[in-house]
C-alpha cells in the first residue's frame, strides 16, 4: 500500500522575492516561540511580512492583529488577504501610541519596526510591553549599528574631500542615533523582561556601480535617501553621491546587521 504524505507546507510562506523584509523575518521566526491559538499582535506590518505567515502558524484558534501608521499599507495588505485568514485583521494605528483599550497580546512582534520608534525609542518599547500578557513573548528586529558602516564612511570621505563640513555632522548625528544591540539589551533589562536574547545576523545586500548603486530599490527606498537629507543642497548632493556610486568596489560587500531582540514577560 502506498503512504500518502500530507502537505504541511504553509500557504503563506513567506515571500522568496523580498530581499530585505523576509530575511529579517527569517531571523525574527529563529527566536518567536509560537504555537496553534496564540494571540499576536505584529507592529509595523507593512504588507503582511510577516503577519500571514504568522497567522498560518496561529490557525483558526487564535488571533493576529497587524498595525502600521501607512494607510497605504494597510490597504494593500487588506487587498492581498480579501477573505482568507479572518483571524488575521490589518489596522491602521501608531504603534507608538497604542490605545489603552487595546488587549494584551501572547506575543508582539515588529519586524523592522525599531527603525519606526524614533524619536523615543524605549517609551516605544514600553508601551508594547505593557500589552503583553504575563509570560508572553516581544520579539522585534531592525538593522543595528554597524550595518552598512563601510558605505557611510565612504560617503564621510567624499563629504570631507569638498569640505562639507555641516552635511558630515548631520551624517554623524545621524549614525549616532541607530540603536545598537547592546542598547536595546539594555532596554529589555530596564523592563525587566527575562530570557533576554539579543542576536544580530550578517545580510549581504549585492549592489552595481552607478545609477544601479543610486536606485537600489533597497538602498534607495531608505539608506541613501537618509544621506541625501544631509544636504541643504541636492545638486551638490548628486554630485557627492554620483562619486561615491563610481567606487563601489571600496565599500561593498554592503554588509547589514539583523539584530533580533527577544524577551519574555514575567
Amino acid at each position: 500500500m502506498t503512504e500518502h504524505k500530507t502537505d504541511v507546507r504553509p500557504r503563506w510562506p513567506l515571500p522568496t522575492d523580498d530581499y530585505w523584509s523576509t530575511p529579517f523575518a527569517e531571523a525574527l521566526l529563529r527566536h518567536l516561540d509560537l504555537c496553534p491559538g496564540t494571540t499576536i499582535l505584529d507592529t509595523a506590518s507593512g504588507q503582511g511580512i510577516p503577519a500571514f505567515y504568522l497567522a498560518e502558524q496561529v490557525g483558526p484558534t487564535g488571533q493576529v492583529l497587524a498595525i502600521d501608521l501607512s494607510r497605504r499599507q494597510v490597504e494593500s495588505a487588506r487587498a492581498i488577504q480579501g477573505v482568507q485568514l479572518p483571524w488575521l485583521r490589518f489596522e491602521c494605528l501608531d504603534m507608538r501610541a497604542l490605545p489603552p483599550q487595546l488587549p494584551c497580546f501572547d506575543r508582539i512582534t515588529g519586524n523592522l519596526s525599531v527603525m519606526f520608534f524614533r524619536p523615543n525609542r524605549f517609551e516605544t518599547v514600553r508601551g508594547l510591553v505593557d500589552h503583553l500578557k504575563p509570560r508572553g513573548q516581544l520579539v522585534l528586529t531592525f538593522p543595528s549599528l554597524g550595518t552598512f558602516d563601510a558605505l557611510w564612511h565612504r560617503i564621510d570621505q567624499e563629504m570631507s574631500v569638498h569640505g562639507l563640513q555641516a552635511e558630515r555632522r548631520r551624517l554623524e548625528t545621524y549614525l549616532a542615533e541607530r540603536p545598537s544591540a547592546k542598547e536595546v539589551h539594555g532596554w529589555l533589562e530596564r523592563l525587566q523582561l527575562t530570557r533576554i536574547a539579543v542576536t544580530e545576523y550578517p545580510l549581504n545586500v549585492a549592489t552595481g556601480t552607478g545609477q544601479a548603486f543610486l536606485h537600489h530599490p533597497l538602498l534607495r527606498g531608505g539608506f541613501l535617501d537618509d544621506a541625501y537629507e544631509c544636504f541643504d543642497d541636492q545638486g551638490l548632493a548628486e554630485e557627492v553621491m554620483t562619486r561615491v556610486s563610481e567606487d563601489v568596489e571600496s565599500f561593498t560587500p554592503l554588509i547589514a546587521q539583523r539584530c533580533v531582540l527577544s524577551g519574555w514577560k514575567l
